[in-house]
């Protein structure tokens, strides 16, 4: 039986790719980003390619916080319910602090804190009415350790999005609901938003990624590095290095 699949930022990137591999495994799509074009595009594609699918897409700015809620509900609506929700819509702007591009910093600090916060808030608001679905986060490696120069706000705002995902989780485990919650943490995945990094180790490519990240939401896991290998003994090590060997590392 296919699931209904909605997913934030979906006209690129990981957003995407993960529609693409989503859809070649059989799920409806809810798809929703700012570009509609691209979405528009991609939907021609996934319904060439998968003609037994229904996809649906809508214009959405996460940063628009009450078009999050409407949007969410259309897409309800459209389906009749929703499985599983994917907060991946972000942007990777930040600056070093202090060197005068604070609006870069705020911009980051909103969408990918702020603007996810609306997005989970959207979700639950959906599982809760169903008792029933599956919300997915799309943190980073990043978020393990405070980070330096242009990737300090990234990072932190990616943290506070694994915090509000393992607080929900303990909420939803104490009271026993059937309401599951998945934090990804991914490496480095080569897309627009890390175009720029120079130094990109073990970087794969978005086909590889997205595929070891819909792999590790399917797997039941509640939190997953992706890809795997070698993510997921990185960040055990990130999590114990001194600061002073961290700062040698960037």
């Amino acid at each position: 039986m296919s699931s209904t699949i909605l997913i934030t930022g979906a006209s690129s990137g990981l957003g995407e790719g993960m529609a693409r591999e989503f859809a070649a495994r059989g799920n409806n799509l809810a798809l929703c980003a700012r570009r509609t074009e691209r979405l528009d595009a991609l939907k021609t594609e996934l319904v060439a390619s998968h003609p037994d699918l229904t996809v649906s897409v809508r214009a959405l700015d996460v940063d628009n916080h009450s078009q999050v809620f409407d949007v969410f509900r259309a897409f309800r609506d459209d389906f009749g319910t929703i499985d599983r929700i994917i907060v991946n819509a972000g942007v990777g702007m930040g600056r070093p602090l202090g060197t005068g591009q604070f609006d870069a910093n705020r911009q980051t600090a909103e969408t990918n804190f702020v603007s996810a916060l609306a997005q989970m808030e959207a979700a639950m608001e959906i599982f809760r009415a169903q008792n029933h679905g599956h919300l997915v986060t799309v943190s980073s490696v990043s978020a393990v350790r405070g980070m330096p120069s242009n990737i300090t706000t990234y990072g932190a705002t990616k943290a506070g999005l694994a915090a509000l995902s393992e607080g929900l989780r303990v909420e939803l485990t104490r009271t026993k609901s059937p309401i599951r919650v998945t934090t990804l943490y991914p490496g480095y995945i080569n897309t627009a938003i890390n175009e720029k990094v120079k130094n990109k180790p073990f970087a794969v490519d978005v086909r590889t990624g997205c595929k070891a990240m819909v792999n590790a939401i399917e797997s039941g896991k509640k939190e997953s590095y992706v890809p795997r290998w070698p993510w997921t003994p990185i960040g055990f090590l990130l999590k114990r290095l001194p600061v002073p060997v961290l700062a040698k590392m960037f």
